[in-house]
């Protein structure tokens, strides 16, 4: 359980903000149909943290338990520092003749690739031992963040101090790099 909740708490918070997030707004003023847009994040998100989930615990198998602490805690540091830097949607991603299900799921997908959130996914799972509530801890952060930007679009983004919302995400990171470092050896 404290997989789950972990996993979901940091990745809800991450997202805001983030470049997947303002893709949710992008899709959400372009297309009505809300559902095929969060089914399609979903989808995308499941796909796209599963594959990383499982790289972070084969990573974790590959290394000494005190060698993946540190590694872990210089990741989560790491993921704190990037988390101060606001995001922008460098491209308009123009699939035309997709529907809005595909058009969501390979955007977002493809955004998704190299994010921060994709890279705490592969901590996460190197942290702890549960690949499915890591997995499904990651996309509900993701569904907790993303559906109100779906659904609620531009009204929330002005409601929402991103600049706040960076630095609750980078100490939520600083201090999870920090339990890593003193975390048991047996519980890594």
């Amino acid at each position: 359980m404290e997989t789950l909740i972990m996993s979901t708490s940091i990745v809800a918070i991450a997202e805001m903000g983030d470049k997947t997030q303002l893709l949710s707004f992008v899709l959400a003023a372009k297309f009505k149909n809300k559902l095929s847009i969060i089914l399609g994040i979903l989808f995308a998100t499941l796909a796209n943290h599963f594959a990383a989930g499982y790289v972070g615990a084969w990573l974790a198998s590959l290394v000494s338990p005190q060698t993946l602490r540190w590694i872990i805690a210089l990741s989560f540091f790491a993921f704190g520092a990037w988390a101060l830097v606001p995001d922008k949607l460098e491209e308009n991603q123009n699939l035309k003749g997709a529907g809005v299900f595909l058009t969501t799921l390979i955007a977002f997908f493809i955004v998704e690739i190299g994010d921060k959130t994709q890279f705490a996914t592969i901590a996460l799972a190197a942290r702890y031992d549960s690949l499915v509530a890591v997995v499904l801890g990651t996309t509900t952060g993701m569904m907790i963040a993303n559906i109100p930007a779906v659904i609620i679009g531009d009204t929330l983004a002005h409601r929402i101090n991103m600049k706040v919302m960076r630095w609750v995400a980078a100490a939520l990171f600083v201090v999870l790099g920090i339990l890593a470092l003193f975390a048991p050896s047996t519980g890594l």
